[in-house]
């Protein structure tokens, strides 16, 4: 089994350039809401998106796509994936971008736990348990200025959505573990991408239809935001963070990810004019440290272990 290390100078690198990408993803999703309904374009994404990782899946000799040890765990990763996508979408139609890619970041902390309490490789030092509460603090603050979104909008609302994006967050994290646990934290990346893009696609698409969630204007706006997800996001960042998950330990990648929703919350104030609250800038200070204290925490335990 092929044994993870802590995050390098290059690996960093990557994941400040995917968590600028994640973080834009949701504002671009609420950017074309009017012409294409959030939930379409999660079910129509990830199935352009399949179609382009289908050629590119390598599988051993004698090994198939739809073998007995990877259907199980490649059916589980693809449902928990719609889930996922299905809560996230409907919390973009009910809040902001800002505070969905804010809760649904969440996911790293119950994937740090979780593999904690399964993997020795993934334990935490005190140091790092304290970068994530601080991080996860940081990220708390960040959302709970509510004072001019709150005047305009329906608090029951912006609440569930919250809600649901806190859900999208939990079952992404759940899928992040259900690769690790599983057969599919050796096969290939583009098989495991394959198993949930396409499972996004079989489950999102009927749900679309089911929940009123289907109409699409193909305009300008439209065409951008599909290929924008489908190309950038479900495609390319997606393989790239799978490939991070086989030589890098989970916990600290998700840590990493805690800048995305930074990015997320500034793409909001600058495209869709959300509300700036002063609590942004107190939780940008505190997740900032917190990423800080882990990734310094892994790097310093690598070095003493040589």
């Amino acid at each position: 089994m092929q044994v993870r290390q802590a995050l390098d100078a290059k690996a960093s690198s990557i994941m400040f350039v995917l968590c600028i990408f994640w973080g834009l993803q949701q504002v671009v999703v609420k950017l074309a809401a009017a012409d294409i309904a959030p939930m379409m374009q999660m079910a129509l994404r990830s199935g352009l998106s399949a179609l382009l990782v289908f050629p590119l899946i390598k599988l051993a000799q004698g090994q198939s796509l739809w073998s007995k040890q990877y259907r199980v765990p490649g059916a589980l990763v693809g449902l928990l994936f719609a889930i996922e996508f299905c809560l996230l979408s409907e919390a973009l139609r009910l809040t902001s971008a800002s505070h969905a890619v804010v809760l649904l970041y969440t996911a790293p902390i119950f994937v740090a736990l979780g593999l904690h309490w399964k993997l020795p490789a993934e334990h935490l030092t005190w140091k790092q348990w304290s970068g994530i509460l601080l991080a996860f603090f940081g990220i708390v603050v960040t959302f709970m200025g509510r004072g001019a979104e709150a005047v305009e909008q329906d608090l029951g609302q912006m609440i569930l959505g919250d809600l649901l994006a806190l859900g999208a967050g939990v079952f992404w994290a759940a899928t992040t573990i259900a690769v690790r646990l599983t057969n599919l934290s050796e096969a290939p990346a583009t098989q495991t991408l394959f198993y949930q893009l396409f499972g996004g696609f079989a489950v999102l698409l009927p749900m679309a239809f089911l929940l009123g969630q289907s109409h699409v204007y193909w305009t300008a706006v439209t065409i951008s935001s599909l290929l924008f997800h489908a190309l950038l996001i479900s495609f390319a960042s997606y393989l790239i963070w799978f490939w991070l998950l086989k030589r890098y330990l989970a916990s600290r990648l998700g840590v990493f990810s805690f800048l995305t929703p930074l990015f997320g919350i500034a793409f909001g104030v600058l495209i869709l004019d959300e509300p700036l609250e002063q609590a942004f800038i107190a939780g940008t200070l505190m997740v900032m440290a917190g990423v800080l204290t882990v990734s310094l925490a892994g790097r310093k335990k690598v070095i003493e272990s040589a």
